[in-house]
């Protein structure tokens, strides 16, 4: 079975929008990729969508049916996803064995935080051979507000323990970021939850009934000391990226060599089996290998502190790249009237 990603995280924290960015990444770099849509309340799916939990039951028909609300509703419809795992695994395999798979979850927090529903269907997947990894969605703007951080890091937290993944936690729409004003520390503060303690002032002003409360919160954050950050800009491709290299880090992609890729012989295992579940112990040790490229102080710059400055040099860039592509094209052009001249064939105009 493929490798694949589980897409969970809060309404509005921008899952259809990565996924729909993914394909379009894995498009432009011929990697095979497939969307499987499990959000019964997603009718504006932007990306081709492989396939649709609303085949199989719709939320309108689950509160028409059973009076329930939206939020019960979704729940139920996850309950009856379960129930019916066939149907979900008999498709899937018609995506084929070395697929890459993402599945756009609800975005209902109690799904992947305390509801079993999606870890039972997590753990089905993961016993037919699925190697997955949660990549979990949380609005940057978060980071703005001390209050508001400390509510994302115990989401994520809890999420990393319920779901029982590989697990890479992102702060979505980092360039928006700087719309919701200053930060309080530069913004590895953030994605590498450092010292909590610098934050207490801060919530003890806005909430001085609850200091010890908020004490204690933060220790079971670090105490833990699980919880990281990726960054992303969708629309930023050096930032879909990275972020696809620390994902492919997580599930193990990155030990799978592409088709074409050279190999010392023998080192892979010539057989019928996936390269998904192929030992492969070349690839194990020549690979992955040293520190990711690029900083959260690069990310910092091109999105807070140097936006203007590098959005005007992108915009020069990309009109350099507009030129040699037209002054390419009339080179051809040129040479192919030059070929039609020299065999005697005039062209008609």
């Amino acid at each position: 079975m493929p490798f694949g990603e589980v897409v969970c995280g809060a309404p509005g924290s921008g899952k259809s929008t990565y996924c729909h960015g993914k394909y379009q990444l894995f498009t432009a770099l011929n990697r095979p990729i497939s969307i499987v849509n499990l959000d019964p309340a997603n009718d504006n799916i932007p990306y081709p969508c492989a396939i649709n939990i609303t085949s199989l039951i719709t939320l309108q028909d689950v509160m028409d049916e059973h009076g329930l609300g939206p939020n019960g509703g979704i729940l139920f419809c996850m309950e009856y996803l379960y129930a019916n795992f066939d149907w979900l695994e008999a498709r899937l395999q018609e995506l084929g064995s070395d697929g890459y798979i993402l599945f756009d979850v609800p975005g209902q927090v109690e799904l992947s935080t305390h509801h079993e529903a999606l870890r039972y269907i997590v753990q089905r997947l993961t016993k037919i051979g699925f190697r997955l990894a949660a990549v979990h969605l949380c609005d940057a703007h978060y980071v703005t507000d001390a209050a508001k951080y400390i509510s994302v890091l115990l989401l994520s937290l809890r999420t990393m323990l319920h779901l029982e993944l590989p697990h890479v936690n992102v702060l979505s729409k980092v360039d928006l970021i700087a719309q919701y004003g200053d930060l309080d520390f530069n913004l590895n503060f953030y994605t590498e939850v450092q010292d909590l303690s610098y934050l207490e002032n801060a919530l003890n002003t806005s909430s001085p009934r609850y200091t010890a409360l908020t004490k204690e919160l933060c220790s079971v954050i670090e105490d833990y000391g699980l919880v990281e950050f990726e960054t992303l800009a969708v629309e930023d491709k050096a930032s879909m990226l990275h972020l696809t290299r620390a994902i492919d880090r997580a599930t193990g992609y990155v030990f799978v060599p592409p088709h074409d890729a050279p190999a010392p012989e023998g080192t892979l295992e010539a057989s019928s089996v996936p390269t998904s579940m192929r030992p492969n112990t070349f690839s194990l040790f020549s690979s992955a290998a040293g520190p990711m490229a690029g900083s959260v102080g690069d990310v910092q710059e091109r999105w807070i502190d140097a936006r203007e400055q590098w959005d005007a040099f992108e915009r020069k860039e990309w009109r350099q790249e507009g030129e040699m592509i037209r002054e390419a094209r009339e080179r051809e052009k040129a040479i192919q009237g030059e070929q039609r001249g020299k065999s005697g064939i005039r062209e008609r105009k």
